[in-house]
């Protein structure tokens, strides 16, 4: 898979996050809403993705997806505060929580996957 499609996967994960977030709180689900709960978080993804030299290290977990995973998080509930929203503990841990899971998952599987595709084709060879 083309590592531009992972960002658009990582950025996804990241809109779910924020959606299922606002469903949680009873917030409204319109496109509008959940993508400025979502922006701060998109913002510092893309930032760190291109810190981490996104291309070629897509599914790394250490250090380039931790470096992603913690940026994303730390970043994003900076903006998320400089855009004048709130960050209380509970959302703190449940963001960090919450998008470990989903982006270092997301580089774990498609490490995997990028091992196994490896593995076939040596075989092949």
């Amino acid at each position: 898979m083309r590592p531009v499609w992972l960002l658009l996967i990582d950025l996804a994960l990241v809109v779910g996050f924020a959606a299922l977030g606002r469903q949680q709180h009873d917030l409204p689900l319109t496109a509008p809403g959940i993508l400025a709960t979502a922006a701060p978080f998109m913002i510092a993804l893309v930032a760190m993705s291109a810190v981490s030299h996104f291309p070629r290290t897509h599914s790394r977990l250490w250090p380039q997806g931790v470096l992603v995973w913690a940026g994303t998080v730390s970043f994003g509930l900076a903006l998320r505060l400089l855009f004048g929203d709130t960050a209380a503990v509970a959302f703190v841990v449940v963001a960090t929580v919450s998008l470990g899971v989903l982006l270092l998952g997301r580089r774990a599987l498609s490490g995997l996957a990028l091992r196994r595709a490896s593995a076939r084709s040596t075989a092949a060879s």
